[in-house]
């Protein structure tokens, strides 16, 4: 078959018939990763029915996805710019499809954990690889509509999850939760093949090596410390749970002092002594800590306590991502006029009210007045605090580490959820059976929701002591030329967005220019 015409990486336009597939391609692959953030909470009581399985699993079931994701996530940018973003993207989006066929033909709880893990490594290749798609391809002039494109259906995405999920696990069933994106997946890889072209880093082969050794040392510390504050509630402090987190704190000590020596670490240690950026990602573990504990626990409550069917209860979590998709963008206009320190803090404190109000939701609750009201008020908290929460992110560093500074905020905010998922149960004194019970998880429910609201009161309170209201206008000492966010749309439930920034001068760079080296211009893709 005669392949179509293809125009040069950096010279797609938008309006074009190969600019419009290429956009397609890159939002189903990134349409699937986000899927899955929304969609599997509502499946995990109809899971731990069928597979037999304890609270255990269920927290394995969302942490171990997370685990890989969150500690892959930089490297799989840096692969992508060496061996060709496409080709990653492309390996990334069949891995991805490949491990969630495995979830969902898992015969037992422990396949299904496994294949979680090896979905998140997929995810890791694909993310942002379809961003960094993006802004390799299209004309310099088309970028910024493209990557708000990108991230409003993205955002669509997220938002319906919750309701895709509960109508495949009460009709299809939960596996379908699963094998949903295997469908995508056949539709994604062959339009990127045939229609996105390749693209790598200028210089790319031998000029940055991997920090393999820092992702694996990273993602063992945080498995260490999750099987320990997972375990814990049923065996108790022994040596089956104290070795593991003493393990774990060794080896993210170890991962410390390995990113400090190495010359080209995946976490810079430098960039935290960025004030601002320091303070916005303290900002950022306390704030998805938070969302992590609330949405895992939540829908249990909803589905375990009050009754409803998995459709009933991905519908009721509509409203919050409805409300980001909505509103985002003016809660970033709204950022840039009064500054980020105000939306920073009222916006966890908002939040932090609708969990305390969703401690009034219990058997026989109403959803128009116990459900709903809770989580607009929360939602209402999450628009105000994602996008200016994304803008000083990148405001806080030079244009040439904005992708680099984006996605550590992704990861640490992906990290911070998968803890507070391990260690939430354990700290509300849920049992392994807990779930299995309404009036046992609606008890520890009223313990934990609290917990998460003190924890975003934790939060608020740094970025009042913490973040300058001139951060997104005044340039900092060390960002010479400054930086503003592209990616407008988005349900940052699971994380905030992965975001390349936008510099204020003309973009005239090369499409392949490494996006950490000093340029004077626009850089290309993030996460090299």
């Amino acid at each position: 078959m005669e392949q179509p015409a293809r125009s040069e990486p950096g010279r797609v336009r938008l309006a074009s018939p190969q600019g419009r597939w290429v956009l397609a391609t890159t939002v189903l692959g990134s349409g699937m990763a986000m899927l899955d953030s929304t969609v599997v909470n509502v499946a995990l009581p109809r899971i731990g029915a069928d597979l037999n399985a304890d609270l255990a699993v269920l927290q394995w079931t969302v942490t171990a996805y997370m685990l890989t994701l969150s500690s892959l996530i930089l490297l799989g940018g840096s692969l992508g710019d060496r061996y060709g973003r496409r080709r990653i993207f492309v390996i990334g989006v069949i891995w991805f499809a490949a491990a969630s066929l495995l979830c969902g033909l898992a015969p037992n709880a422990g396949v299904l954990v496994a294949a979680r893990a090896l979905q998140g490594i997929g995810g890791a290749l694909l993310t942002p690889g379809s961003l960094a798609l993006i802004q390799a391809v299209f004309h310099p002039d088309d970028r910024a509509r493209a990557v708000g494109a990108w991230s409003g259906l993205g955002g669509v995405a997220a938002a319906v999850g919750p309701f895709v999920g509960g109508w495949l696990v009460d009709g299809a069933g939960w596996r379908w939760v699963f094998l949903l994106n295997v469908p995508l997946a056949a539709a994604c890889v062959p339009i990127a093949l045939r229609h996105v072209p390749e693209t790598r880093e200028r210089g790319a082969d031998g000029a940055h090596g991997f920090d393999v050794l820092g992702a694996v040392l990273g993602a063992l510390a945080l498995a260490g410390v999750s099987y320990a504050l997972i375990e814990a509630p049923g065996r108790g402090a022994t040596p089956a749970v104290i070795v593991p987190a003493v393990a774990g704190i060794l080896l993210g000590a170890l991962f410390l002092r390995l990113e400090r020596r190495r010359p080209d670490p995946m976490l810079p240690p430098g960039i935290f002594a960025i004030r601002q950026f320091t303070a916005v990602n303290a900002v950022t573990v306390c704030v998805y800590a938070a969302f992590g504990g609330f949405f895992f626990l939540s829908v249990l409550q909803l589905q375990v306590v009050v009754g409803y069917s998995a459709l009933q209860a991905g519908t009721a979590l509509l409203p919050t991502t409805v409300l980001m998709l909505l509103l985002s963008a003016r809660s970033g206009e709204l950022g840039q006029r009064i500054g980020p320190r105000i939306p920073l803090t009222v916006g966890p404190v908002l939040c932090a009210a609708g969990m305390l109000l969703m401690t009034r939701v219990g058997p026989g609750a109403s959803y128009v007045v116990d459900v709903l009201p809770a989580l607009v008020v929360l939602g209402a908290g999450m628009v105000t605090l994602v996008a200016p929460l994304t803008a000083t992110v990148l405001a806080s560093v030079d244009v040439d580490r904005a992708g680099l500074a984006s996605g550590i905020n992704n990861a640490a905010a992906r990290a911070a959820g998968l803890m507070a998922v391990a260690a939430l149960p354990l700290l509300a004194g849920m049992g392994p059976e807990a779930y299995r019970s309404a009036p046992v998880f609606e008890a520890a429910f009223r313990r934990a929701m609290p917990l998460c609201a003190g924890v975003l009161l934790a939060g608020a309170l740094i970025a009042w002591l913490s973040v300058r209201g001139d951060v997104l206008h005044a340039t900092e000492p060390e960002a010479t030329e400054p930086c503003h966010a592209e990616c407008t749309y988005h349900c940052g439930v699971a994380a905030p967005p992965l975001d390349p920034g936008e510099h204020t001068t003309e973009p005239t760079p090369p499409p392949t220019t490494h996006p950490h080296k000093p340029t004077g211009t626009r850089p290309d893709p993030p996460f090299s």
